[in-house]
């Protein structure tokens, strides 16, 4: 793991009129760490994902990426910059298929030499296809999607389609990776898979993940730290031994 936090939030404060649901929350996310967010329902998790994520502005305090303050930045510019982001809702084009969902991702980045380019098929055009292609493959791979690369997205099982919202956020390599709620509705084999491909994006690949799970003990297996969330605050922060021992957390959360 490294020591240079990758994507931090500092002093994050939520109000909706006179409800506050994110209460001056401060968290580190480093390169080739997971990092766990847990609470009861209502602790402001989704709240926090919405701020780093740029699709809300804080009312108060700050959110840096690689050390620069992105605060104000767009939800676009961060996913160009690297923040990726799944939801607890699947949020796919069910008309496309598994691989073109995928491509999708790589799109903004366009092909070089614009609509000239396009109709003269040039060999640097020809190529950035390939190289996006193969790219796509790779990923596809690695979440056990291949063998359903054409099959419509719309018409697969929750656990598949899951799996096709985590190809996508990945197969353009991704610096922060924000996971919410990723293995709502999948079966064990599934849950698996999902942690298997998560850890490895994280390790091999050197993502800063943060994962936003009701499943305690998924949390607790592929967790490197843990931070606790109640009625918008923090409670508690450690590793997942630390977690699982603290008191507070026995009785706001894990009890």
């Amino acid at each position: 793991m490294s020591d240079t936090a990758t994507l931090s939030a500092a002093g994050v404060s939520v109000r909706f009129g006179g409800v506050t649901a994110v209460s001056g929350v401060s968290i580190d996310a480093h390169a080739g760490e997971v990092l766990g967010l847990i609470g009861p329902n209502g602790a402001g998790k989704t709240t926090l994902f919405d701020v780093l994520s740029g699709i809300r502005t804080p009312s108060s305090g700050h959110i840096y990426l690689e050390g620069s303050d992105i605060t104000r930045r767009s939800p676009t510019w961060r996913s160009r910059h690297g923040i990726r982001r799944t939801f607890q809702r699947q949020q796919m084009f069910g008309w496309l298929t598994v691989e073109d969902n995928v491509l999708v991702a790589l799109e903004w980045r366009g092909g070089g030499g614009g609509l000239l380019a396009d109709l003269a098929g040039l060999p640097s055009r020809r190529r950035h296809e390939r190289e996006r292609r193969a790219r796509t493959d790779e990923v596809l791979e690695l979440c056990g999607l291949l063998e359903l690369r054409n099959q419509p997205a719309g018409k697969l099982p929750i656990g598949r389609a899951r799996m096709v919202e985590m190809a996508r956020a990945i197969v353009d390599e991704p610096k922060v990776l924000l996971l919410d709620e990723p293995t709502s509705g999948l079966e064990e084999s599934e849950t698996r898979s999902l942690g298997e491909s998560m850890q490895r994006v994280c390790k091999e690949r050197g993502c800063a993940v943060i994962l936003v799970e009701h499943d305690v003990g998924f949390v607790m297996s592929h967790c490197d730290r843990i931070v606790v969330l109640n009625l918008g605050s923090v409670i508690a922060e450690g590793t997942p031994d630390a977690i699982r021992e603290n008191a507070v957390v026995q009785e706001a959360y894990l009890g």
